[in-house]
């Protein structure tokens, strides 16, 4: 033990002599770390920001919104639209087996909205019970459309946060009525205010399927059975691409033409693009994690450096330590705990700069579709198994050669 402590002494000694050497050393090391954490954080912030953005819309959702059917088979010129009709959705419904909840949406923005303190032209949407199952709807007061109301046709709305303070200023919405195009509706819920991509929601009005598509059909020939898409979610999230395919083979079947016409479908798959997004931040992070892991290793090797041109500088204290009975174990673990104790206190100290710039970011207001970086806990684990292994190199290689001096040598050299 107290071997130890003389060796630890000297280190410190020896460390202290030379200061700017030693600082400048430790802080390529610290740079090092504290870049790959900082820059492997920014792209778990990106990460996140995104995945919440898309959560805010709901989760593992897909959108089916029609498409345009090729009028010669093989021609892409020339393309007729085609539109989603209530039989499309009874057909995905009864026969997609890898189809989990499913809702077909109508909806129309030229319904005027009358209360007793304003009227508006807002989005309404006419919506099956189920909708809030697929989509994100958090209820502030009230409730959310329940199955006998669009079985019943009732008339009642469940209203966004924007537009229930555009209609009801300062007053409370559940249990008024609001006229939509003249036919009286009861407010029986409010939609909380929602942000990201999800934030149009806030000037909605949501009344029951069979009620919207009693009173507001949608206009235009052969539309009056017409949807205007339909949000669907697969039984798995790993079966969104079989469930995508057996949505466009069922449709395809009953518009009559080829549904590998990838042109021909206007559909939004959620959870292709979150895979998609994924991967391009996991190479981004890749990339910014190599840039640290260099300047890592280049501070690595300025301690091996700095440790080397120790061992020349000090040759005759070793010759003459040597000669006075210092083993070759005693030399090798001074200047192996050297190069080890700069490695290891540069990346501590990078490590807690990282986490410390990184917990002041989070105190300000993050960007829309960001979040502030956060300490991943792979790239810490990289970050202490790259310090280990650079602590390992630069102690041991000058080590060795300062503990394989012959003590006659070294003490001859001036």
């Amino acid at each position: 033990m107290r071997m130890l402590l003389d060796t630890f002494t000297q280190m410190l000694r020896t460390l202290w002599a030379h200061k700017l050497r030693s600082f400048l050393t430790m802080f390529g090391i610290a740079w090092g770390v504290g870049s790959l954490l900082l820059l492997v954080g920014l792209g778990e912030g990106f990460r996140s920001g995104n995945k919440k953005q898309l959560d805010t819309i709901g989760e593992d959702i897909m959108f089916m919104f029609g498409g345009r059917i090729p009028a010669v088979e093989g021609s892409h010129s020339s393309m007729r639209p085609f539109f989603l009709d209530y039989g499309d959705y009874e057909a995905i419904k009864n026969e997609a087996r890898y189809v989990g909840e499913i809702a077909p949406v109508l909806n129309r923005g030229d319904i005027r909205a009358v209360s007793e303190f304003s009227s508006t032209n807002g989005q309404v949407f006419g919506v099956t019970a189920n909708y809030n199952i697929i989509r994100y709807m958090p209820i502030s007061s009230g409730r959310w459309l329940n199955q006998l109301d669009d079985e019943q046709g009732r008339f009642v709305a469940v209203v966004g946060d924007e537009m229930r303070r555009n209609m009801f200023p300062g007053w409370p919405a559940l249990g008024s009525t609001i006229l939509l195009n003249g036919v009286r509706f009861e407010v029986i819920g409010v939609v909380e205010k929602m942000r990201g991509e999800s934030s149009a929601t806030d000037m909605r009005i949501f009344v029951p399927f069979n009620t919207m598509r009693t009173y507001f059909p949608l206009k235009g020939d052969n539309r009056a059975a017409g949807i205007t898409y339909i949000n669907y979610r697969p039984k798995a999230r790993g079966d969104h691409g079989e469930a995508r395919t057996e949505v466009r083979k069922i449709i395809a079947r009953r518009k009559g033409f080829d549904y590998r016409v990838e042109d021909a479908w206007f559909d939004w798959d959620t959870i292709q693009s979150q895979q998609t997004i994924g991967k391009i931040f996991s190479a981004m992070n890749l990339f910014l994690g190599s840039v640290g892991l260099v300047t890592l290793m280049l501070g690595a090797i300025g301690v091996i450096n700095i440790m080397l041109v120790s061992v020349s500088e000090r040759t005759r204290e070793i010759g003459l330590r040597k000669a006075v009975g210092a083993t070759n174990r005693r030399i090798l673990m001074q200047f192996f705990l050297e190069g080890s104790f700069l490695t290891l206190l540069s990346g501590a100290i990078g490590i807690v700069g990282a986490a410390g710039l990184m917990w002041l970011l989070a105190l300000l207001p993050a960007p829309e579709g960001f979040d502030t970086p956060r300490l991943a806990p792979s790239s810490a684990a990289i970050a202490v198994l790259s310090l280990s292994l650079a602590g390992i190199i630069a102690g041991l290689y000058p080590a060795r050669k300062a503990a394989l001096l012959q003590p006659v040598e070294a003490l001859r050299k001036e």
